[in-house]
């Protein structure tokens, strides 16, 4: 079985995100979207929050699950029997960070292998961080947010 973990914070979730997973249903039989603690950040909406809104997102996609974890990606990989960790590249910058990482993670478990989809040009300026501040400060955010999210805002 072809599994994929695909990593993040989903703070909240985009559609920059939603594309990256539903280009990717073809290639893999299971997306796991891992929802993070990231050390580096504060979470802004509750984790249970996230989760749910992933979950509605893709509550008609049966190769989807949704699950959180607090270890090393590489080792929630194993856990899961992921082989694979899916990540989304909107910029060059975005490259030279999720590549060193990539390296990082083939370097301590050489059997996973890290896959990366270009996002779409429409959704190139997307960030879950813009999202978010837009969202703080009382602004529309509803056009870079599933149609799934957008009846909570």
């Amino acid at each position: 079985m072809k599994k994929a973990l695909f990593p993040g914070s989903f703070d909240p979730l985009t559609i920059g995100h939603e594309s990256v997973v539903r280009r990717a249903l073809s290639l893999f039989d299971k997306i796991i979207i891992a929802v993070g603690y990231n050390t580096t950040k504060m979470g802004y909406f509750p984790l249970e929050q996230r989760v749910k809104w992933i979950k509605d997102v893709f509550h008609d996609e049966k190769k989807v699950e949704v699950e959180t974890y607090k270890c090393l990606t590489v080792d929630f990989c194993n856990q899961k029997e992921a082989n694979y960790i899916l990540r989304g590249l909107r910029t060059s910058a975005d490259f030279e960070y999720e590549r060193a990482i990539g390296h990082m993670n083939h370097s301590m478990h050489p059997e996973i292998e890290t896959v990366f989809f270009l996002t779409q040009p429409e959704h190139t300026h997307i960030t879950s961080t813009i999202v978010r501040d837009i969202i703080k400060h009382g602004g529309d955010a509803s056009i870079f947010l599933p149609d799934k999210i957008k009846k909570s805002f």
